[in-house]
């Protein structure tokens, strides 16, 4: 999986996507979806790393059958948060 921080100011939103899901674009509607380099494309991290992510985010965006995987793991969301784009699992974490 893919882990990409992007900070600012207080806030800190981690975007996880899986490797065969980056640089995909999904249909949804009439809506297109790019799961892009520029946005998605950090590290490759481990489980434990995207945990560790996860635990210190202040929200999240996750595409992919492990990324969401890995959220609803750890308890960041549940299996009844994610939808699917295309055929993809999707899931969005705010922490308010």
């Amino acid at each position: 999986m893919y882990l990409k921080i992007h900070k600012s100011g207080s806030g800190i939103l981690i975007a996880v996507c899986d490797r065969d899901v980056l640089g995909k674009t999904l249909k949804h509607g009439s809506v297109n979806v790019e799961i892009s380099e520029g946005f998605y494309k950090g590290d490759i991290a481990s489980e434990e790393q995207i945990f560790e992510a996860l635990a210190n985010a202040t929200s999240a965006n996750l595409f992919g059958e492990k990324a969401v995987s890995c959220a609803i793991k750890c308890g960041a969301a549940s299996s009844e948060c994610a939808i699917m784009i295309d055929g993809v699992p999707h899931v969005q974490i705010f922490c308010i």
